[in-house]
């Protein structure tokens, strides 16, 4: 037996040992971690809980399906920033969502690289943006703009369908939901735009080899592929424009009320805590606004179990065939 099969020997044990104490450790500290997550989430979950009490036991479900507001007789209702809160996400989705999944198309498939690079550049600095910032744009600049321009035009065109009638004061929640597109648009677009690139090249090859045109291995080969991950980056867009506070705050309205027209100003969750949690002087109006705070955490885990199901339910089907 020569020299380096001694060594090879000697140190085979010591190294085997070593990478099985590494390997126990690195599980160990990944899992807490994991972990740490959940315990957090139930941690905040339960401080509001704790908090809102006293809001629970005075007006038990009336509190979700009341509509009044009004801490000075002291009764509390959430439905009016429940809706606030669900349309003006909805509406911040039905803008950034297409312009995001254009734009992150745009930058993976057909613009030069020099363009990328630029695009991609303003995008992150957009993202990068704080709130309150986006919200001086929008009082200043956007509110008056579509005041003046947008709005009426919206309400002599489509102001059939109701949603678009009556006085237009800017602040609105149409207001609201464009601030919060802007916000979420380079989230939508940096997420998608990975998950874009990550598809593999074979898949545009055999489709390019097939005859199919830039559009038909777009739609066919990288969004067919895709489709799972972009959902996901509509869902963490749809995370942040549901707890988004400080730029809606500015241009919403804050009025707690149900309108069908999205001239109307609206609430939403965030905004009536940021609002109002330094001016809240009874126990009542404290415990309410805890209260609101477990509902819109409430909403945020049902919206993204329903997502996640809905993706299940999606994704089914094409499993199954591949199978």
């Amino acid at each position: 037996m020569n020299l380096a099969t001694e060594t090879r020997l000697f140190f085979k044990p010591k190294t085997l040992s070593t990478h099985a104490v590494g390997d126990q450790v690195f599980k160990w500290l990944t899992l807490v971690m994991g972990f740490s997550v959940f315990v957090l989430i139930v941690l905040i979950g339960y401080e509001l809980a704790n908090g809102s009490q006293l809001a629970i036991h005075k007006f038990g479900w009336n509190f979700i399906t009341s509509s009044e507001w009004d801490p000075v007789n002291e009764k509390f209702g959430a439905l009016p920033f429940i809706f606030g809160t669900l349309v003006s996400s909805a509406i911040a989705l039905i803008i950034a969502v297409p312009l995001s999944i254009a734009t992150a198309v745009y930058l993976t498939e057909v613009a030069p690289q020099w363009i990328r690079q630029i695009f991609t550049l303003f995008i992150e600095l957009l993202a990068a943006v704080p709130s309150v910032i986006l919200g001086l744009w929008g009082i200043f600049v956007m509110v008056p703009w579509c005041r003046e321009h947008f709005f009426p035009v919206l309400r002599s065109v489509f102001g059939f369908t109701g949603l678009f009638t009556g006085p237009i004061y800017g602040v609105s929640l149409l207001a609201g939901g464009m601030i919060i597109a802007v916000m979420i648009l380079p989230i939508i677009t940096s997420v998608s735009r990975e998950i874009l690139r990550s598809v593999p090249g074979l898949q545009r090859e055999a489709a390019y080899a097939l005859g199919a045109t830039r559009w038909e291995v777009t739609r066919i080969a990288v969004l067919s592929y895709a489709r799972k991950g972009l959902f996901g980056a509509v869902i963490l867009g749809l995370g942040r424009a549901l707890g988004e506070t400080m730029a809606v705050t500015m241009v919403i309205g804050n009025t707690p009320q149900i309108a069908k027209s999205l001239f109307q100003p609206g609430y939403t969750l965030a905004s009536v805590v940021a609002n109002e949690f330094t001016e809240a002087t009874t126990d009542t109006w404290i415990a309410s606004l805890f209260a609101l705070g477990l509902i819109l955490l409430g909403v945020t885990v049902l919206v993204n179990a329903a997502a996640q199901l809905l993706l299940r339910t999606f994704a089914a089907p094409s499993s199954q065939g591949k199978a």
